[in-house]
């Protein structure tokens, strides 16, 4: 493989408001190992084992997982590979919520029974004595969040966890968690792992502005949505290979892979990848670059979550870490194309106080 230039390698952000530094890019560790969901093309011990490796070569210190992913087959692959490394130099991050075992009511949520128990577990398939960032994986309707909560502190009270964030919640959930959190003394939530990309954009409403008035971290997933922003579809186009149209065949539509039915007439979507294949073409990078490259420069986001099952798309999505930049014309370009429908009372509230600059009041902006 060809050597990787020191100056297109990952750079390091803090964290959100923590003392912790990761590379800009985040390798995501969904498809190491045989899916839980029946997802074709993952990989692998071996071949994860080169992907992460490869990845490391990019400057790459941050690799996130979850019990969940093929039902601890992730955190498995990831802990092999661990297990001959240095330890200290890498950022490792986890996540539980979903049910483990269909057998056992126990086994899912955000109780201090079910977080107890998995940490232990994701540490032993780890093979480390700690993670990084051990996040909550959705909102559980079903668990005091005090409970939750103060489970959380412990594990990083007891050195278990080092950090702790949230995924995939609402913007009142998550200034529930930054209150309760405060007012109870308990360490605070650094991050917030939620989707994000040209095509998906709601959490800019709410969630990213209580991570900007707060110091959270924007971890996007899913950035390329399957795929879908890699260029490799056409709108007239029903697809046949790849995680699309795997979701096509089976109709399992979800957010990580959207099936053909879900993206068929919806233009906006095509045009806003029309324009990134636009850019791609003078600027000389790959449609996933551009797609990537665009999150990178949001205020707001830390490092974005990237996925791959082939080395070559490995090393085309790292090719947006360093070395180059979209112009503001250009990102301006991207905002215009792919926004969003803003909806009472955002489009009142934002008007009114576009005006309203206090140089000593954060303004949230993504």
């Amino acid at each position: 493989m060809a050597a990787i230039p020191e100056e297109s390698k990952c750079t390091y952000n803090y964290l959100g408001k923590s003392g912790l530094r990761v590379s800009n890019i985040c390798l995501g560790g969904m498809t190491f190992g045989e899916s839980h969901r029946g997802v074709p093309n993952n990989l692998s011990e071996t071949e994860a084992h080169d992907v992460i490796n490869r990845y490391v070569e990019w400057g790459g210190n941050f690799i996130d997982t979850a019990d969940i992913y093929g039902r601890g087959k992730s955190e498995k692959v990831i802990g092999s590979w661990l297990a001959r490394q240095e330890r200290d130099r890498y950022v490792v991050a986890t996540k539980v919520f979903t049910d483990m075992d269909a057998t056992n009511p126990n086994a899912s949520g955000s109780s201090r029974r079910h977080i107890t128990r998995s940490i232990d577990d994701s540490l032993e398939r780890l093979q480390t004595d700690y993670v990084d960032l051990y996040q909550i994986h959705k909102w559980d309707d079903a668990t005091p969040l005090q409970e939750t909560l103060r489970t959380l502190d412990d594990l990083v009270r007891c050195g278990k966890v080092r950090y702790l964030g949230a995924s995939n919640v609402t913007g009142w959930q998550l200034q529930k968690i930054v209150d309760l959190t405060e007012s109870m003394g308990l360490n605070s939530f650094i991050s917030l792992q939620q989707q994000y990309s040209l095509v998906c954009r709601g959490s800019e409403a709410e969630p990213f502005q209580v991570c900007k008035l707060n110091g959270l971290g924007v971890l996007p997933w899913s950035p390329l949505k399957g795929g879908l922003l890699s260029g490799k579809y056409q709108r007239d186009r029903k697809p046949e290979e790849g995680r699309v149209g795997w979701a096509t065949s089976k109709n399992k539509s979800n957010q990580a892979y959207p099936a053909w039915f879900s993206l068929e007439g919806r233009e906006q979507i095509w045009d806003t990848i029309d324009k990134i294949r636009e850019i791609a073409g003078r600027r000389g990078k790959s449609v996933a670059q551009v797609s990537l490259r665009w999150l990178l420069q949001k205020p707001v986001v830390t490092s974005v979550i990237v996925g791959a099952t082939k080395m070559h798309q490995l090393d085309d999505n790292m090719g947006a870490a360093s070395g180059w930049e979209l112009t503001q014309e250009e990102m301006t370009e991207l905002d215009v194309v792919s926004q969003p429908c803003i909806q009472y009372p955002y489009d009142m509230v934002w008007t009114v106080n576009k005006e309203r600059n206090n140089p000593w009041i954060p303004k949230p902006n993504v």
